[in-house]
């Protein structure tokens, strides 16, 4: 079936050239005719030969009810003889293989013959005419489409009736008055319209020929039976309305068996009472931690052995001796800051998996005697690492005082024995050594916290920024978990928040895409404005950070790959920016965020992990200078997206995001 479309498609344009040739074949003819002529034929004859034209023709316009047909006659004069020809409609289903035959006088080419048309008898001229009159009427689908085929190379245009489409095909046919001739003979074997001229050129005998032979192959072919075929088939092939209907089940058929279990039924053939339905229960996958203080009990080891009893000593005793040291702060040159950071090695000793996430937040001991390490890890963990224990593993102890990811991670200024961690959970609690219990500051299950400091030096008020943008105020020394104010910022999420160390009624905020300076004195809590911002960020802003000694300096990571120093030693209405420092801050999906932060020691210099190879943690100067990078390809085969400095002494700690501490000393 998909074979005989394209075929079909094919002959219909070869009928089509076909027709168009015979049209043209025709014309040809009577302009020889016409420029041959050599006589004239006589007035009388030619009026009576029209009138019964004329009369021919309304006879069959009225019986095939035709609206118009061109019935003007071509005349031409040929050896004292008017050849006549007139346009007859013809139909192309009335036509029978090898109708028409090109005379032998026409195929022959050496032929001598001068006479121009051979002499017919009247009464075969009207024979032929009233065969090709009469054509037979066929209401079938073939007819119409070869039908609709030759009206598109018709010279004679016939007319629609009553909502049908009839069409004919003119034919070309001579007719010849023998005037001059005694005998009425005639050739039987040739036919009309064809032997009537005898002066073509052999070229145009030879293509008379191949239009014959090619309308006796195209009539052969029977395409309108084929294209009848064609349309039902095309007319099968639409997709029954009705869909299968599915058969009835049996009501007193067998069905599938089924296990007494399924039925209710014990093995003896008695039904069984029905258990009763219970309701499934969600489970969250991340629950709150019930209020109040939470007991320090670790995860990963006994919390009845001797070993915690004397970790926990061990961090109250090193926190009171570092709380009773003063230290001075004294920034150092360059040229030593470089050579004391060029003798800090790692080793596989100082390399420990304290967590099971990703680090987020970290802090190390102000201590001096042991170096010790706390940890936020993502799944809510607080890990605690004393580097100098050995083996390692006893060292590290994991506590889940969250229930979400820990984002920020402080020890307190005041008490080192303190360390305050504050998570997505809505929850800051403070973790005591002393007392070895986390207890609860502040608390709000509505909201998400992102980021905290400490207003006072002392550490008694707290700033706490939210994700949605708010801000709240803490005391921790009125009773109760709540909040003294909660303020609407501008801006649609805070990721950090640092208070300036020196003028401490300032902080700065990192938002999506801009920083915010704002005075704590004049928060308000229907909306506070900043006093400056900050647009030069065209990108997601991760941290902002002021230097630690004076404050003159802020750092901010940007996700362009920029990482920015303004210069905020005079806080007025505008912060000029001094550096930017091209960096690469693209870690991707599973890798945390780059967090830009000072060297507590040194007022001019950031940390700020890398995506080098190999993994590396870089150091910086304010005027975009690279001091120090630290590397090793056999302990740091990991991204250090997390990284803290000791605050007096030569120790960086860096954290991966698989919980991983690599710790750098000298």
């Amino acid at each position: 079936m998909y074979r005989v479309r394209p075929i079909v498609v094919r002959l219909l344009e070869f009928g089509r050239h076909f027709w168009r040739e015979i049209t043209y074949v025709g014309f040809f003819a009577l302009k020889t005719l016409t420029a041959r002529k050599v006589g004239r034929r006589d007035k009388i004859g030619q009026v009576s030969s029209e009138e019964q034209w004329r009369t021919q023709a309304n006879e069959y316009k009225e019986n095939q009810k035709i609206s118009h047909v061109s019935l003007r006659p071509l005349q031409a004069t040929l050896s004292e003889k008017t050849p006549k020809v007139c346009l007859v409609p013809f139909s192309l289903s009335d036509y029978k293989p090898g109708q028409f035959k090109l005379p032998k006088s026409l195929l022959n080419k050496n032929s001598k013959d001068e006479v121009a048309c051979k002499k017919y008898k009247k009464i075969e001229i009207k024979k032929t005419f009233t065969t090709i009159l009469i054509p037979k009427t066929k209401a079938t689908a073939s007819s119409k489409a070869e039908s609709t085929l030759q009206k598109s190379r018709l010279d004679v245009r016939v007319g629609n009736s009553k909502g049908q489409r009839l069409s004919a095909l003119d034919t070309v046919i001579p007719d010849v008055d023998m005037e001059g001739s005694p005998d009425g003979d005639s050739d039987e074997d040739t036919t009309l319209g064809l032997d009537d001229f005898s002066g073509l050129s052999p070229y145009e005998r030879k293509r008379l020929k191949n239009i014959s032979e090619n309308a006796n192959f195209f009539a052969s072919l029977q395409l309108s039976e084929s294209a009848a075929r064609l349309r039902e088939m095309i007319t099968k092939r639409q997709p029954p309305e009705s869909k299968r209907k599915k058969p009835k089940k049996r009501e007193n058929g067998t069905g599938c068996r089924r296990s007494m279990r399924l039925q209710n039924v014990d093995p003896s053939g008695v039904s069984l009472p029905e258990t009763p339905t219970q309701p499934t229960v969600v489970e969250d996958e991340n629950p709150l931690l019930p209020p109040g203080p939470l007991e320090m009990t670790p995860e990963n080891q006994d919390d009845n052995n001797e070993l915690f009893k004397g970790f926990l000593q061990t961090w109250a005793e090193v926190s009171k001796t570092s709380s009773s040291k003063n230290t001075e702060k004294k920034l150092s040159s360059i040229k030593s800051y470089k050579a004391s950071l060029g003798g800090m090695v790692i080793s596989g000793n100082t390399v420990c998996k304290v967590t099971k996430g990703s680090v987020l937040s970290m802090a190390v001991h102000p201590s001096e005697i042991r170096t010790l390490v706390a940890v936020g890890a993502k799944y809510g963990q607080v890990g605690l690492w004393d580097v100098t224990h050995q083996p390692k593993e006893d060292g590290v102890y994991v506590f889940q005082p969250h229930s979400q990811p820990v984002s920020c991670l402080y020890f307190s200024p005041a008490n080192p024995a303190h360390i305050l961690s504050l998570s997505y959970d809505g929850t800051l609690r403070c973790g005591d050594f002393s007392k070895a219990v986390f207890e609860e500051v502040y608390r709000n299950e509505r909201s998400s916290f992102s980021s905290f400091d400490f207003l006072a030096e002392d550490a008694s008020s707290l700033i706490v920024g939210h994700w949605d943008g708010s801000m709240s105020l803490v005391d921790r020394r009125t009773p109760g978990t709540s909040y003294e104010k909660l303020v609407n910022s501008s801006m649609r999420k805070i990721r950090t928040v640092h208070v300036h160390p020196v003028h401490r009624q300032y902080f700065i905020t990192a938002g999506l895409s801009d920083v915010h300076l704002y005075d704590a004195r004049r928060l308000n809590h229907k909306g506070s404005q900043p006093l400056i911002s900050l647009t030069e960020h065209t990108k997601s802003i991760a941290s902002a950070y002021f230097s630690p000694f004076t404050g003159n300096r802020v750092v901010t990571t940007c996700a362009d790959c920029k990482l920015r120093i303004f210069d905020s030693s005079c806080i007025s209405s505008q912060i000029p920016l001094l550096t930017t420092i091209r960096h690469n801050t693209i870690t991707g999906r599973w890798l945390t965020r780059f967090q830009a932060v000072w060297d507590p020691k040194q007022e001019d210099c950031v940390i700020v992990g890398s995506m080098a190879h190999p993994r590396q943690v870089e150091i910086f100067h304010e005027t975009g200078k690279r001091v120090h990078s630290f590397l090793d390809g056999e302990c740091l085969a990991s991204v250090c997206s997390i990284n803290a400095m000791h605050p007096t002494q030569y120790i960086l700690a860096g954290g991966n995001s698989s919980g991983k501490i690599h710790v750098f000393m000298s």
